[in-house]
C-alpha cells in the first residue's frame, strides 16, 4: 500500500545482532517424538457483517493492555518487472534483519508479484515465527477507482487477484499465509467488500499512518508514529527500499521509544483475536 502523506538501546548490541542475522543456529538436543500432536488452531478472523460483507478491522481493543501491531506492505505492482530488472529494489532485507535483531513481531502484507520477484525472502519471512504474511493482492491494482493513481482491477477479477496472490505465496514456500487482506492504497467500497466475501478474509486497515512512503526523513516518520500510537493501534509502514527508504532507520527509533512507554509489539492476528473475544 503506497500512499503519499503530506505530513510527514543499544547500538552495539543491535549491530552485533544484525551481523549474526541469518547465521545458522546450533541444533537443539534430540527429544523423543511426541505420541500425538495437537491440531493447529485456525487463525482468528472477524465474522462477516450483518449483510454478509467482508469484515473490516482497523485496530484492536483500547483497554486490553498496551499492544501495538507494526505492519509492513511489501508492494510490487504487476507491471514493475522491468524496473526490477534494471536494478530497482522493491524489497528491504535490512528492515527484516532489524526487526529480527530487535525481536519485533510484525505482519507483512505482501503482493503476489513481490513474492514472485523475491521468493527466497518471502519464504524466509513466512517461515519465521516472528512474522506472519498476509495478502495485499497479486497485482497491487486498486479495488476502486481514483485510488492514488493506481491501475484498477475489475470487480469480476477481484477474488481471482486475491487467490492468485495466495498461489504465489505457496509457490515461494509459504504454506500458512494468514486470511487477512489489505486493499492496495487502502481503497475499498461496498462492491469490493462483497466481491471478497467468498474468500473468507478479514480486511485489515490501520489507525496510524507512518508517512514513510517516499519519505527520506526517518525522524519525521518516527515522530508521526510515536504521536499517533494508542493501545491496540495498527501502524502501516512499508517494506520497499525504493519507495520507503527511511523506514528501517525509523523503526530503530520507534521500537525502543514505544517499549519505554510500556508497549508490547504483537502481530495483527493477536489484535484480531482480542477484538473478537470482546464481541
Amino acid at each position: 500500500m503506497i500512499i503519499r502523506v503530506r505530513q510527514v538501546a543499544a547500538a552495539c548490541a543491535l549491530g552485533a545482532a544484525l551481523t549474526a542475522c541469518g547465521a545458522p543456529t546450533a541444533p537443539h538436543a534430540a527429544h523423543p517424538a511426541p505420541t500425538a500432536t495437537a491440531a493447529p488452531s485456525r487463525p482468528p478472523t472477524l465474522a462477516p457483517g450483518p449483510t454478509g460483507l467482508t469484515p473490516v478491522f482497523r485496530n484492536g481493543p483500547r483497554t486490553d493492555g498496551r499492544t501495538v501491531a507494526l505492519t509492513f506492505d511489501a508492494d510490487m505492482t504487476a507491471d514493475e518487472g522491468a524496473r526490477a530488472a534494471r536494478g530497482e529494489r522493491f524489497d528491504n532485507p535490512q528492515l527484516i534483519a532489524t526487526l529480527r535483531a530487535l525481536k519485533v513481531p510484525a505482519t507483512v502484507f505482501m503482493t503476489g508479484r513481490w513474492a514472485d520477484e523475491y521468493p527466497l525472502q518471502a519464504r524466509s519471512i513466512g517461515r519465521d515465527p516472528l512474522f506472519e504474511i498476509a495478502n495485499h493482492s497479486y497485482s497491487h491494482h486498486a479495488f476502486t477507482g481514483d485510488c492514488y493513481g493506481l491501475p484498477t482491477v475489475s470487480e469480476d477479477r477481484m477474488r481471482a487477484d486475491v487467490e492468485r496472490a495466495y498461489a504465489a505465496f505457496r509457490r515461494a514456500g509459504v504454506t500458512d499465509a494468514m486470511p487477512y487482506f489489505r486493499f492496495p492504497g487502502g481503497c475499498y467500497d461496498r462492491a469490493a467488500l462483497k466481491a471478497l466475501t467468498p474468500t473468507g478474509v478479514t480486511a485489515v486497515q490501520w489507525d496510524v499512518v507512518s508517512g514513510d512512503a517516499f519519505a527520506t526523513d526517518s525522524d519525521a516518520v518516527a515522530r508521526q508514529v510515536l504521536e499517533g500510537v494508542r493501545p491496540g493501534s495498527v501502524v502501516v509502514m512499508h517494506c520497499t527500499r525504493s519507495a520507503a527508504p527511511a523506514t528501517e532507520r525509523a523503526v530503530r527509533s520507534i521500537v525502543p521509544e514505544l517499549r519505554a512507554k510500556g508497549y508490547r509489539f504483537v502481530k495483527v492476528s493477536e489484535l484480531i483475536r482480542a477484538a473478537d473475544a470482546q464481541r
